[in-house]
């Protein structure tokens, strides 16, 4: 069991990259609180010796990933529709006005294999072979997600998208 020094350390480092990847999967603030707040209680509970810091922050991110999934994965998330979805549809507004949420909406609309290695290349700054050894899929595969995931978004938000290759 890690210290509660130790603990508020890796929340003051890791809660921002947390949160940020908690709200691509599950786009519901309530849940990202829940998984939250789990991710750092096993993180707390954890035997696991860390050797470097990318280590524990790849390890908290695949924590991270294995908890919204699982929230995903729950039958009561399966029946029930989030309130910001109901208020959008009330309101008739499903699409946002800024260029800005409309990336972060074609994103979010991306099947989750691309999800994840956009999020982990653009938003974390891993390289291709950090992402497969996180996400345990082989390098070029990673490669092969993100070409995806950039036609996918042009396609998408038209000729004005542009990325970093």
């Amino acid at each position: 069991m890690r210290s509660e020094q130790e603990a508020n350390r890796a929340i003051e480092v890791y809660a921002d990259t947390v949160k940020r990847l908690c709200m691509m999967y599950l786009k519901n603030y309530t849940d990202t609180e829940d998984v939250f707040q789990n991710v750092f209680i096993k993180y707390v509970l954890s035997p696991v010796s860390f050797k470097t810091p990318e280590h524990e922050k790849a390890w908290i991110i695949r924590v991270t990933v294995n908890e919204c999934k699982d929230i995903l994965k729950s039958s009561y998330r399966r029946r029930n529709v989030p309130l910001e979805d109901i208020r959008e549809l009330e309101a008739g507004h499903t699409e946002t006005d800024s260029a800005y949420d409309d990336v972060i909406e074609a994103v979010r609309e991306l099947p989750q294999k691309y999800k994840d290695v956009v999020y982990l290349y653009y938003y974390e700054g891993y390289s291709a072979a950090e992402i497969g050894k996180i996400l345990h899929r082989r390098e070029n595969t990673v490669y092969t997600h993100l070409a995806r995931a950039r036609s996918a978004l042009k396609e998408r938000l038209g000729d004005d998208f542009e990325h970093d290759t």
